[in-house]
C-alpha cells in the first residue's frame, strides 16, 4: 500500500479539540458540563455584519476573488491597522487567509526552509509548535514560567536571537495566558530585536482589541520603526468581532512577504469568498460597540476568575490583562488524590476535574507549561461562577 508523506506523521490533532470533544461526549450522555476549554469569544457580531453579508448574497457574482484579498477588504484593514498605530502601509503590504491559523501556516511555508529555526516563548499557542513540526523547522522554545508572569525577558530574547533563528514569533496579548506586554516591556524587547537584522519577526496579535486596565496594545514597530521592513503583523476578525467561524485572517508586512503569501493563496485557497469578505469589511469599518462592550465584560469576568483561583491554597495565577484566558499554576495538586484517583500531572488533573466535577479545562502541557491549565472564561455568565465553585470544591477535596 502506498505510504503517506512523512510530514503527516509530524502533524498532531489539536490538544484543545481533544478536550472539547470529550466534554461534548459527556454532555451528550446527559452530564452537566461547564466548558472552560475552547478559545472562542462566544458572542455574535453586530447586525451590520449580517446586513452586509445578506446584501452581498443579493449581488453575488459567483466568481473567483483576488488572491491577495478584495480591495474593499484590504482598504478596511488598512484603516483598522492605522488606528492601531501602523502607518505607511498600502495594499501591496497586505494579504489574506482563511483565518489567522492558515495565515501563520502560509508564513511558515514562505519564511522557513526545512531545518531552519523558529523561536517563540512558552506558554505558546499549540499551533505554533505544530506548524513548525509540519514544515520541518526546529523550534527553540523559550520557557517563561509563572514566576516571571509568563513574559519573555530581554535577556532570554537576546540569547535566543544570538542563535540566529530565521523567525521570531511573538504573541501579544497571549493565548493561553492572557498576559499583555506594556509599552516599556515592548520597548525593551525591541532594543534586542534591532541587534539581529537577519531574523524575521511575526507578531501574532489577534487579541489586540481585547486589552484591559488601560495599558493599551503596543507593537515593536511603534517604538522601533526600523523593524518595519522585517516585521509581519497578523490579525483576524475571529476574536474581536465574534466571528471565528467566518475564517478571515490578514497580514501586514513587507511587500515581498505579502507577495509570497498571495502566491501561496493562488495555489490553494484562491480567495476569501465574496460574502465572507463583505462581512469582514463591515466588521472592520462599522460600529465597534459590540467588541467594546465585550472587552469590558471580559475584564469583569477576568476579575471573578482570578479572585476565585487565588482563593485556592497553593494555586498561583498571574494577573491577565487581555484576551479571555487565565492560566493558573495548579502544580499544588500534583502528588495528591481526588476520591482515590491520584493526580501526577496536568493531564491527569484536567481529566479528573472533568470526570468528577464536569468542568473542562485544557492541560498546560498543550501550551508548553505542564504546571498549569488554561481556563477560557467566555462561557455564559450564568455558568461562570458555578464552574469556578466546582474547581474550588475539587481542590478542597484533594488529599
Amino acid at each position: 500500500m502506498p505510504q503517506l508523506a512523512q510530514r503527516v506523521g509530524r502533524a498532531k490533532p489539536s490538544a484543545i479539540m481533544v478536550i472539547a470533544e470529550k466534554a461534548k461526549q459527556l454532555k451528550a450522555a446527559g452530564r452537566d458540563i461547564i466548558s472552560f476549554s475552547i478559545g472562542v469569544p462566544n458572542f455574535l457580531p453586530g447586525e451590520h455584519v449580517y446586513a452586509a453579508a445578506r446584501e452581498a448574497l443579493q449581488h453575488d457574482s459567483g466568481q473567483y476573488g483576488s488572491n491577495r484579498g478584495a480591495d474593499a477588504l484590504l482598504d478596511a484593514f488598512l484603516a483598522h491597522i492605522e488606528k492601531l498605530g501602523f502607518t505607511g502601509y498600502g495594499r501591496s503590504n497586505l494579504s489574506v487567509g482563511i483565518g489567522a491559523k492558515q495565515v501563520l501556516y502560509n508564513l511558515a511555508e514562505a519564511l522557513l526552509n526545512e531545518g531552519e529555526e523558529i523561536a517563540f516563548a512558552a506558554p505558546y499557542w499549540t499551533t505554533y509548535h505544530d506548524i513548525a513540526d509540519i514544515v520541518g523547522a526546529k523550534a527553540n522554545v523559550l520557557h517563561c514560567g509563572p514566576e516571571q508572569h509568563y513574559k519573555l525577558t530581554p535577556a532570554q530574547l537576546d540569547a535566543a536571537l544570538a542563535r540566529k533563528p530565521k523567525v521570531f514569533l511573538f504573541n501579544n496579548p497571549s493565548n493561553p495566558t492572557g498576559m499583555v506586554y506594556t509599552r516599556d516591556e515592548i520597548a525593551a524587547l525591541a532594543e534586542v530585536l534591532v541587534k539581529y537584522p537577519d531574523t524575521w519577526i511575526i507578531t501574532d496579535d489577534i487579541y489586540n482589541s481585547m486589552v484591559f486596565d488601560g495599558i493599551g496594545y503596543h507593537n515593536f514597530v511603534h517604538v522601533k520603526p526600523e523593524l518595519k521592513d522585517r516585521l509581519i503583523f497578523v490579525d483576524s476578525v475571529s476574536k474581536t468581532y465574534g466571528m471565528p467561524g467566518w475564517r478571515v485572517g490578514l497580514i501586514a508586512g513587507p511587500e515581498v512577504v505579502a507577495k509570497a503569501i498571495t502566491t501561496l493563496n493562488s495555489n490553494h485557497i484562491t480567495s476569501v469568498p465574496e460574502v465572507i469578505t463583505a462581512a469582514a469589511v463591515a466588521a472592520f469599518g462599522g460600529p465597534q460597540d459590540v467588541p467594546e462592550a465585550k472587552c469590558k465584560e471580559f475584564a469583569g469576568k477576568r476579575d471573578l476568575v482570578v479572585n476565585a483561583l487565588r482563593a485556592i491554597p497553593g494555586v498561583v495565577c498571574p494577573y491577565p490583562q487581555g484576551a479571555f484566558y487565565a492560566f493558573p499554576d495548579v502544580s499544588t495538586a500534583f502528588g495528591k488524590s481526588h476520591n482515590g484517583v491520584r493526580i501526577n500531572n496536568d493531564v491527569e488533573l484536567c481529566a479528573a476535574l472533568l470526570e468528577a466535577k464536569g468542568v473542562a479545562c485544557v492541560p498546560g502541557s498543550a501550551f508548553g507549561e505542564p504546571r498549569a491549565m488554561r481556563i477560557s472564561y467566555t462561557c455564559p455568565s450564568a455558568q461562570l461562577q458555578p464552574g469556578l465553585e466546582r474547581i474550588q470544591a475539587f481542590f478542597a477535596e484533594l488529599t
